[in-house]
């Protein structure tokens, strides 16, 4: 899995969200599109694309792109 990669998966969960906006520093429970569907739509795309089941506990531990992914690291 490279950052990049991910970054841009990421990215694409967001429908009214230029990807340009989004980096690994990006807080992005601050975005204005995020919500619970988006949530559950990142966890979906996570597991899919790299097989790493999180559960909403884990999610809520992570604030910025980047600590989303040291965490689906830490899981590969």
């Amino acid at each position: 899995m490279t950052n990049e990669n991910f970054l841009k998966n990421f990215a694409n969960q967001f429908d009214d969200t230029d990807a340009s906006e989004i980096t690994f520093e990006t807080n992005f429970r601050e975005l204005e599109e995020w919500s619970s569907l988006t949530a559950l739509a990142v966890m979906n795309m996570i597991g899919k694309k790299y097989d790493v089941r999180l559960n909403p506990d884990e999610m809520k531990t992570a604030k910025t792109v980047q600590e989303l992914y040291d965490l689906v690291n830490s899981k590969l």
